[in-house]
């Protein structure tokens, strides 16, 4: 057993957590949309062809913006080839995953799928093969109210009113050579700018996101970050960035993804604040995280120019969720700058929900730590002090607990959540300022072995589970936590 202490004081507020930090991603790609939330073949379709059992999953994460239609799609795609009769929609090679789009699901199928879903939608534009009039023609189909050619097109393919879609993508990961038309840092930011400026003037409301770095490793990290910002620093709203992590080194290297996460964080928050010091502007850039996750890239599959192939479907261990919730709450602890947060992706694809075409739909391992976090988390987040035990990795020393704490005035609540990354007991001893009297009103445990998974045949493996709850006395509270477990604590105080 180790002992460990955390100190937190209710003034001591990083910032408000914003629900959009509990967003997802639906990419066309693999099976997100076919057989994902799209099946209208499946038992349980509605009469719009999308899967209820995968919209109540859906619904129970709390998920309350979707990032749409890409992703790496995105860069090749012609929006128009989406809408409309099904029958006259053309089928297209998809060159970004080597797999043929039908375009049987577009922009209005997914704005019905959203408003069923209860989330907002985040529209992407190609800034790839498409061109900056494009990016506004289609601010104008789903925005404008009517009386021009697009906005009556709307209206002829069953949206009367405008959809009034509030956040866009000004691409996607335009630095990748992977991308369908990368481009440089200085092609990408004159494009991007072309392309704000005429959504702008279609509707002055909406806010743009740029494309940040793809990766920490990216060669032009942090460089195209600056050089992009400072073309664009008063038309966009927020800066993009992209993470995963899987094990492919030491399971200590893995455990230490969020503490990588947290430094790429803090490397975009000095360029933004460098590009704003420059133009001497009174904006403070956000942060749009808008994918993350956990993803073996190294177990991609081949597509081969199918139809909604199986690829990209990683089946979630316990040991994944650790690692997913680390990053969980390194995104809480940085709330006063990222605004906007997606998990990559929603169904199927590296995703905390799974399906079988014609069959049940589970919960993976990843699907409670966001649930837990998202349900509660509508208050701040608390700065706060944790000494504990370290550990050595290839990312540097990493404290074996990593934490995130929310309050909720309004509720008098205060949650703890906590990744124990040590194989010993771990005895907690909390110093809760500000509170007065604490009562624990809930604890709730992720445990087992690291390898266990959810399957269609054991589809509740692995779930929280009730555990014990802290004893507290005024604002002092001691806890145990389970060897490699995740747990979630929760106070409410007079």
């Amino acid at each position: 057993m180790s002992l460990a202490t955390i100190f937190a004081d209710r003034q001591m507020v990083v910032g408000k957590i914003e629900p959009a930090i509990f967003g997802s991603f639906v990419e066309h790609l693999g099976r997100c949309v076919y057989t994902g939330i799209f099946e209208p073949t499946h038992p349980e379709a509605d009469s719009d062809g999308f899967r209820t059992d995968t919209l109540e999953l859906v619904k129970g994460l709390n998920v309350p913006i979707v990032r749409y239609p890409g992703g790496n799609f995105v860069s090749g795609y012609n929006w128009r080839d989406g809408i409309g009769p099904r029958e006259n929609r053309p089928a297209r090679l998809d060159l970004a995953w080597s797999t043929t789009e039908t375009n049987q699901f577009g922009v209005d199928e997914f704005m019905k799928w959203c408003k069923k879903a209860g989330t907002d939608p985040m529209m992407a534009v190609n800034l790839g093969t498409g061109t900056p009039q494009e990016a506004g023609s289609l601010v104008e189909y789903c925005n404008y109210p009517g009386g021009s050619e697009l906005s009556d097109l709307r209206k002829a393919n069953g949206s009367e009113l405008p959809y009034g879609i509030k956040t866009w993508c000004l691409g996607n990961e335009m630095d990748g050579p992977w991308q369908i038309c990368g481009m440089s840092a200085e092609g990408y930011a004159d494009k991007a700018l072309a392309a704000a400026k005429m959504m702008h003037w279609v509707d002055p409301s909406i806010k743009l996101v740029a494309c940040g770095s793809s990766g920490r490793e990216m060669p032009t990290f942090p460089e195209w970050d600056r050089i992009v910002l400072d073309k664009l620093y008063e038309q966009a709203d927020y800066i993009s960035m992209h993470r995963y992590y899987w094990q492919d080194g030491s399971e200590e290297d893995f455990f230490a993804s969020s503490h990588d996460m947290n430094e790429f964080i803090q490397t975009i928050k000095a360029v933004a604040d460098y590009v704003r010091a420059k133009h001497r502007s009174s904006k403070i850039m956000s942060i749009s995280f808008d994918e993350w996750n956990v993803w073996y890239q190294n177990k991609q599959g081949e597509a081969h120019w199918a139809q909604a192939p199986r690829i990209l479907e990683d089946r979630y261990s316990l040991k994944d969720a650790l690692v997913f919730s680390g990053m969980l709450n390194t995104l809480v602890n940085n709330c006063d700058r990222v605004k906007i947060a997606c998990l990559a992706q929603l169904v199927n694809v590296i995703a905390p929900i799974f399906t079988e075409p014609g069959g049940a739909a589970i919960k993976q391992s990843i699907y409670y730590p966001f649930q837990l976090l998202s349900s509660h988390g509508n208050g701040v987040a608390l700065s706060h002090i944790t000494k504990c035990d370290t550990f050595s990795s290839r990312h540097g020393e990493v404290k074996i607990l990593s934490s995130s704490i929310g309050y909720n005035e309004a509720d008098k609540e205060l949650s703890l959540y906590l990744v124990n990354y040590s194989a010993s007991k771990v005895e907690l001893s909390l110093e809760l300022r500000g509170f007065g009297d604490l009562s624990a009103t809930e604890c709730l445990v992720l445990e087992g072995n690291l390898d266990d998974a959810n399957t269609f045949e054991r589809p509740d493996l692995v779930k929280p589970k009730e555990g014990e709850k802290p004893a507290t006395k005024g604002e002092h509270a001691v806890a145990a936590l389970s060897p490699l477990s995740y747990t979630v604590l929760r106070f409410k105080h007079e």
